[in-house]
């Protein structure tokens, strides 16, 4: 009851310069506060392990009391009539949804979101998650669940300042989440630590029972991998990945580089091919339906792509999963840039080009804070390791943040 409050009593401060929230239900919450303590095990028999945290959630994932709009004119009075599957997952496990945490038009492109980066206003907190980690990057709530296609998750939690985690693809429901890519869409979360990403991973039976103790340093493999876009990130950003790694061997890991072979040369054209040719027949309704309400942007960018070229593209994608799995199968976790470097100024989304890669491999991601640029701002550090491989994961990225500080 007293942590809602404080969540409430932070909203009406900060949410006038930080713009993080779509709706709120401050009396819903409320109650939901005042008799979190009343039924501490779901309907299944299992404890309720978010008991009484309060969460935001992403305004394309849809919840029976609170409009999900998807920042688009043609939703603007919609309630669906259920709740997503995450949705009924965080209330079974016991938290208290919020409100609804602003995002980019249908989580593709076009009308940004007018939240604000809380590090600094004139920088963009980049990508359709972008409420959901100011939220949490700004104290406002302790948790707040977004998604991401290509680098909705991971980059905004780079920019903003906070953990953000993509599990493996498939492991959390999509049921109730506006679809663009169905091979690529993937609902994650954010928190200010490893240890409440874990809570939810826990919570959410990704990680089975609780995760192995925190392993110490020196028996930690690291893969340090530049990517093939090395070139795209920012001095500042290469620096910081290869000082992380200095400073991991230094304090016992080993650290190798970790490269990706010619196979992975074109990973980024396979995730924009699936992306938007997937999007194309998700869209295609509303392309239909309501071709005068949605983006121009959206409509240049979603395009049909040939069925060969679609299928060929899935194909290679396919194949190349396995590969990835066993070059990663060696490490603890791969370290790797979350995004290009700071966040840039303006308000639209910055290149995913360090997290595409990523998501059209199916593989869990988190980004950790702790860096800082050379102008002030968030630098974050991707940890990333092969399919289902969760848990491992956030064991490494716990033993890697204490060595994330300035």
């Amino acid at each position: 009851m007293i942590f809602g409050k404080d969540s409430l009593r932070r909203i009406e401060e900060r949410e006038p310069h930080v713009r993080a929230w779509a709706a709120i239900d401050r009396d819903g919450a409320l109650s939901a506060a005042r008799n979190a303590d009343k039924v501490r095990r779901n309907a299944a028999g299992k404890m309720r392990q978010l008991l009484g945290i309060p969460v935001g959630v992403k305004d394309t994932i849809s919840t029976a009391d609170l409009p999900t709009v998807y920042n688009s004119p043609i939703y603007r009075d919609h309630r669906p009539g259920s709740d997503a599957a995450i949705v009924d997952l965080l209330r079974s496990a016991g938290a208290i949804v919020l409100g609804k945490t602003e995002t980019v038009e249908f989580a593709a492109h076009g009308r940004p979101a007018p939240t604000r980066n809380p590090c600094d206003p004139t920088r963009t907190p980049s990508g359709s998650s972008s409420g959901s980690a100011a939220a949490v990057a700004d104290f406002m709530v302790p948790l707040a669940v977004g998604s991401q296609t290509g680098g909705s998750l991971i980059r905004p939690g780079s920019y903003c300042g906070c953990v953000g985690f993509k599990p493996t693809y498939g492991t959390v429901s999509t049921e109730g989440v506006k679809p663009f890519s169905v091979s690529l869409d993937t609902v994650g979360w954010y928190g200010r630590a490893v240890e409440d990403i874990a809570l939810v991973a826990r919570a959410f039976e990704i990680v089975e029972g609780a995760l192995p103790r925190q392993r110490r340093l020196a028996a930690m493999r690291l893969g340090l991998c530049r990517t093939p876009y090395w070139d795209r990130a920012e001095p500042a950003m290469r620096s910081a990945v290869e000082r992380v790694g200095q400073r991991l061997a230094a304090a016992g890991a080993t650290v190798e580089n970790f490269e990706l072979g010619p196979e992975f040369a074109e990973v980024a054209d396979l995730q924009e091919t699936i992306m938007c040719g997937e999007g194309y027949f998700a869209f295609l309704n509303l392309f239909r339906a309501h071709p005068d309400n949605i983006s121009e942007s959206i409509h240049r960018r979603i395009v049909r792509v040939s069925n060969s070229k679609l299928v060929a593209a899935q194909d290679k994608a396919a194949a190349l999963r396995p590969i990835f799995d066993r070059m990663a199968d060696r490490y603890d976790a791969i370290l790797t840039p979350s995004a290009p470097g700071e966040a840039p100024r303006g308000n639209l989304p910055a290149d995913a080009i360090f997290n595409g890669l990523w998501t059209l491999l199916h593989a869990p991601c988190i980004t950790l804070p702790g860096l800082i640029g050379p102008q002030g701002l968030p630098l974050g550090i991707q940890l990333v390791a092969p399919r289902h491989a969760d848990g491992s994961l956030l064991t490494a990225a716990a033993g890697v943040a204490p060595f994330l500080g300035p």
